[in-house]
């Protein structure tokens, strides 16, 4: 059996490895060292809108601790769902999206993704190539 034991990380520990930018993470692998995911703290600031993207192969898991997020989503970007604080809202594999934050406040939230890299793939979303990802922490 191996020596694994519970771990807590807290707001605004200090992580090992890099990081982007809003986000503080936590990487998780398996037995045979393998990734497996990662849990971690995204904070942006009010009216941030990420690049459209999808994370492959994995589940991405989102609790809402303050403020408000728009994800786009579906054929042309047309569906959306809100998630305001206290809300949970699951991304599932391989969906193509893109968030807003919420105009009246900062966004806080907690993420779970679980699954394999790459964990994080740049597209062209439903207006074309060249879009910019501009939010510092994404879901």
């Amino acid at each position: 059996m191996s020596a694994s034991r519970p771990v807590v990380v807290h707001p605004g520990e200090a992580t090992a490895g890099p990081t982007t930018p809003g986000m503080e993470i936590r990487h998780y692998t398996d037995a045979d060292d393998r990734w497996s995911g990662w849990s971690g703290w995204i904070r942006n600031e009010a009216r941030d809108v990420s690049g459209w993207h999808h994370h492959a192969a994995n589940e991405t898991f989102v609790y809402v601790i303050r403020g408000s997020i728009t994800v786009e989503f579906g054929s042309g970007g047309v569906e959306s769902i809100e998630a305001h604080a206290g809300d949970f809202f699951h991304v599932p594999a391989a969906t193509i999206h893109r968030e807003t934050t919420g105009q009246d406040a900062d966004l806080e939230a907690f993420v779970l993704r679980i699954g394999r890299e790459p964990e994080y793939v740049d597209v062209d979303g439903p207006d074309g190539p060249g879009q910019q990802h501009r939010m510092s922490g994404t879901s």
